[in-house]
């Protein structure tokens, strides 16, 4: 067998196989045709024993990689970044953030993007690996992932693309084969998020903070082109990119609601311009209801609990309008002015688009505000039992007879009743009821427990657990008669449980 020789990263050589790869879909780096104040052209750092963990065989398939999988050797020492067949060019890319309302200037410290693909439909894409080692961004950091992190990724975004919820995707997990330090010493991974884009909010944030006029329009212009590109024929380009970009991410939050998702760290580097969930550090699905539900250990004062997302949603998309201000309009009160009545429509569009999500998961499809008191009255006897957030709403379907002494109060039944009656004050069936509840509320979610029992047996190499809870993730809303959902949820609700983000 050759023997390529190669630099790492403590300066030495290592002896790495010379591989055969497999065909690959031809790739590209448009990105890198921005400024380069914008990313790093840098390589992944080897790691000593890459093993293929998991294998998304349908993404693989979109990408026209699935005979990669017969290559198992070839494909771990790719997609762990340890090496690389001819004519790649990867990059890190430059950002910045408000973290916990705190600005700060970031960029790519552990993930480094391969390159560009097309999938089938002809659609651009980002492949990106995460845990593949430092770049110039990652300041402190080691530049690696725990595979605990790794595989949570994958679980938590591909159960996202079942839900249909606008989502970065998981192509592979590769053990590394070395330890990562963390509180405790932990098996090291590198996973392959495949995303629209890695551009963020952020970004914007950085060219406008921290570069030239120039180079905010070339990062305005590339991105407009990339994801948008009709809003460069509109009389303000700039303010109606501005709409493209809220609207997707009103969409995008109302359906974490709808779930009962808990993204945990909604920090400006952490919301992706093209409408994507991305990066699913300390997240989780919420089990027993609190509006102030919060898992992530470092979110000590809530910032990012369940009730405030889509407050904090406004926030950060106020940042990116303060960051387009040069390109609104050269005149700055003039600017001002039509970002701030932008501003005020991105909330009512939330508005509408929160009473439609809640009237649709009690199958009441035009709720308006005078009928909201029904939907406060529901989620405040949930605030107070803690009700299964999940479950609950596929007892008012009547899928199945519940266990739980909570739906046989006086509370519960009186509101089912009021219910009851405000459909039929409507003139709404039951069963188009139903048909629209079944289209709104999953009767399958990731449930903590579940994904925790994931983790530690993919930790002792063992991917069945999480390879089933997967599986049933790709069907969410399937309705399996006969079936007990009281089993699914903990039976001590969350409790104390708590997400790290794994850096």
């Amino acid at each position: 067998m050759k023997i390529k020789r190669t630099i790492n990263v403590k300066g030495g050589l290592n002896d790495m196989p010379s591989f055969s790869f497999p065909s690959h879909p031809a790739t590209e780096t448009t990105y890198t045709s921005l400024p380069n104040s914008f990313f790093q052209s840098t390589k992944p750092t080897p790691v000593s024993s890459p093993k293929v963990l998991f294998w998304n065989d349908d993404l693989a398939s979109e990408f026209q990689f699935s005979h990669w999988k017969k290559q198992e050797e070839a494909t771990a020492h790719f997609f762990s970044g340890t090496n690389l067949p001819e004519g790649f060019q990867p990059f890190a890319q430059a950002y910045a953030g408000h973290q916990f309302g705190h600005f700060a200037v970031l960029g790519d410290g552990r993930t480094i993007v391969m390159g560009e693909f097309k999938n089938r439909s002809g659609e651009r894409f980002d492949f990106q690996w995460k845990g593949s080692g430092r770049t110039k961004y990652s300041r402190n950091g080691d530049g690696r992932a725990t595979l605990s992190a790794m595989v949570r990724e994958y679980i938590m975004s591909e159960a996202m693309a079942g839900l249909q919820i606008p989502t970065t995707r998981s192509l592979a997990v590769v053990k590394s084969g070395e330890t990562v330090l963390r509180e405790e010493p932990q098996e090291g991974a590198v996973l392959t998020r495949v995303a629209k884009s890695h551009i963020r909010v952020g970004t914007f944030e950085y060219a406008y903070q921290t570069l030239s006029l120039e180079e905010l329009e070339a990062l305005f212009q590339y991105t407009a082109n990339r994801h948008a590109p009709e809003v460069l024929q509109t009389d303000n380009p700039a303010l109606t990119f501005l709409d493209f970009v809220m609207k997707r991410q009103v969409t995008l939050i109302t359906n974490w609601m709808r779930v009962g998702f808990i993204h945990g760290v909604m920090n400006t580097d952490n919301m992706s311009i093209s409408g994507e969930t991305i990066d699913y550090g300390p997240c989780a699905f919420m089990n027993g209801f609190s509006a102030k539900r919060v898992f992530s250990s470092i979110d000590v004062n809530g910032r990012y609990a369940f009730s405030n997302q889509v407050g904090i949603a406004q926030w950060n998309l106020a940042c990116l309008t303060n960051s387009l201000l040069p390109l609104i309009d050269p005149n700055q009160e003039t600017a001002i002015e039509l970002a701030k009545a932008k501003l005020n429509e991105l909330e009512t569009w939330f508005q509408i688009s929160y009473l439609r999500m809640l009237g649709e998961k009690i199958g009441i499809p035009n709720l308006t505000e005078k009928e909201l008191p029904l939907l406060q009255s529901l989620y405040q006897w949930m605030q107070d039992t803690e009700a299964d957030f999940t479950n609950t709403f596929l007892v008012l379907e009547g899928v199945y007879t519940p266990k739980d002494s909570i739906y046989n109060d006086t509370r519960w039944k009186d509101w089912v009743k009021v219910w009851i009656e405000e459909q039929k004050k409507q003139g709404i069936r039951e069963e188009d009821a139903i048909t629209l509840m079944q289209k709104s509320n999953p009767s399958l979610v990731p449930r903590n427990h579940l994904v925790e029992i994931a983790l530690a047996n993919a930790n002792q190499g063992l991917t069945s657990v999480a390879e089933q809870l997967i599986e049933r993730s790709l069907s969410p809303y399937k309705r399996e008669l006969g079936y007990d959902y009281s089993e699914e949820a903990p039976s001590g609700g969350d409790g104390n449980y708590r997400t790290f983000c794994g850096t």
